[in-house]
């Protein structure tokens, strides 16, 4: 071979794998959309199909908990039978449902048409991280998944401001229509730019835990039924979800260590690299969402802005974090993702403890510092969690890690927006806190983000845990040689 053909070669895999990334970049923009831009059509829907907020909610409620039950199950599917085409089936999928939800006639089918969306969104999200593991080269992985982080804090950040946008030009039905655009473009470019692959080899309807994948979606629905309050109009206490859900938990467990081909082999979560993997995954999205839940709170009666600052205070993190994935990325290609995931969570740490202060002394000026420091940490974590989890797997678990490292981020955020926003009232002392004092709120705030700051401090424990059982099996076969 030529150096001119070598070079056209390596210029035409590099264009095929530019193309590929887009194409994961859309779906993961896409369905970080489905959750970001419904959320400010909620004062709309209320007016429009003459209900109340409690019941209105659902129409958010339901796509993160579809996403949240079938994200696991989605990445197994795509180690069965092929991530290129249960990607394509997802797209198709969130297609159809969001024409469906610009259609809905009432806020039942709505509801419904939202949950089928969710469970496209599921597989959106999930299969993109495995994807970019087949066709980018371990030293771009980093990048790649900096990348992905990006566009999904970009949809996270772009959907208030979108969707408020849509409703001054038409209808909330616009917004629909809009996803299902974003889907219909993106599945153009998945038929084109993800190649064909034989990995659906061998796949069996008996290959899928259909007992284990029911069982699971129980335990994880109840879940999140209790986390967000319980569904309106039925009286389940939370306590009695949550111990519906620790018993499914445990029979789904049972279940994998009895059946042929589990859903979640135990030994993934055996595994100590990858179990801490997930357990610091769900601790920093439980800090992450704490940001989102108390943040408000102080910045409307403590520092008294206005309901249109608070919402631009809250959109510098989700800025700023679309702005540091990329870069995050690269440091992790150029230095490995356990140094950089170190630095990150130190600097979580600093960041929180900044947060809890220097709003008190500086006002805005000092949230919006932290919140700079923060969110850029948010994104060096997990990316470089991400990569170290994915960076060895075997081609046949991608999928099914991809989609744990999905469900222990909804699960750390279901159990931030419940357990910070709790922590927050029992400090405050009281339920509402428009009636409370600046000053209580303020104390309120602090602590709450100290405690965050803790959480923090457990994971930077685990992180350094993980590191050395990570050196230990590298050394293990070096000692068995000698």
């Amino acid at each position: 071979m030529t150096r001119e053909t070598a070079m056209h070669t390596a210029d035409t895999d590099t264009r095929k794998t530019v193309l590929i990334l887009i194409t994961l970049a859309g779906a993961t923009l896409t369905a970080s959309l489905g959750i970001s831009v419904a959320s400010v059509l909620l004062p709309t829907l209320t007016h429009s199909f003459s209900t109340t907020v409690s019941n209105v909610q659902w129409v958010v409620l339901a796509y993160l908990m579809s996403v949240t039950v079938s994200i696991v199950s989605a990445g197994r599917l795509g180690d069965l039978y092929g991530a290129r085409a249960v990607l394509i089936s997802g797209l198709v999928l969130f297609t159809l449902a969001s024409i469906f939800s610009a259609t809905a006639p009432d806020l039942p089918a709505l509801i419904f048409w939202r949950t089928l969306q969710g469970i496209g969104g599921a597989i959106m999200i999930a299969l993109p991280m495995s994807i970019a593991r087949n066709y980018v080269a371990a030293d771009r992985f980093g990048t790649a998944m900096g990348l992905l982080g990006t566009t999904s804090a970009a949809g996270t950040a772009l959907g208030p401001s979108l969707g408020g946008a849509l409703l001054a030009w038409g209808d909330w039905r616009i917004a629909f229509w809009l996803l299902a655009c974003c889907a219909a473009l993106t599945l153009v470019l998945a038929f084109v730019a993800i190649p064909r692959t034989q990995e659906a080899e061998g796949a069996s309807i008996k290959k899928l835990d259909l007992p284990g994948t029911f069982v699971l979606m129980i335990a994880l629905a109840s879940y999140a039924v209790a986390t967000s309050g319980g569904v309106v109009g039925i009286p389940v206490p939370t306590g009695v979800l949550i111990a519906g859900s620790l018993a499914a938990t445990l029979l789904f467990v049972l279940i994998e260590t009895r059946v042929a081909f589990p859903l979640v082999p135990m030994s993934l979560l055996r595994d100590k690299r990858s179990s801490a993997g997930f357990l610091m995954n769900t601790l920093i999205s439980a800090i992450m969402m704490s940001t989102l839940v108390v943040g408000p709170f102080f910045l409307a009666f403590s520092l008294k802005l206005s309901v249109v600052l608070v919402g631009l205070v809250m959109a510098v993190g989700p800025t700023v974090a679309a702005l540091s994935g990329v870069p995050a990325g690269r440091l992790i290609d150029r230095f490995g993702p356990q140094r950089v995931m170190a630095i990150g969570i130190v600097q979580i740490i600093f960041a929180l403890l900044c947060l809890a202060y220097l709003p008190r002394y500086f006002g805005v000026g000092g949230y919006v510092a932290a919140l700079c420091i923060l969110t850029p940490a948010f994104q060096m974590f997990l990316t470089a969690n991400n990569t170290a989890v994915l960076a060895d797997a075997a081609q046949d678990q991608r999928g099914r890690l991809s989609g744990l490292l999905g469900l222990s981020r909804n699960i750390g955020l279901m159990s931030g927006a419940s357990a910070m926003s709790s922590l927050f009232v029992f400090v405050l002392g009281t339920g509402d806190a428009a009636q409370a004092r600046a000053e209580d709120v303020a104390h309120a705030f602090s602590m709450t983000f100290v405690a965050a700051a803790g959480l923090a401090l457990v994971t930077l424990i685990l992180a350094i845990y993980s590191f050395a059982m990570r050196a230990d099996q590298s050394a293990a076969p070096v000692a068995e040689g000698n």
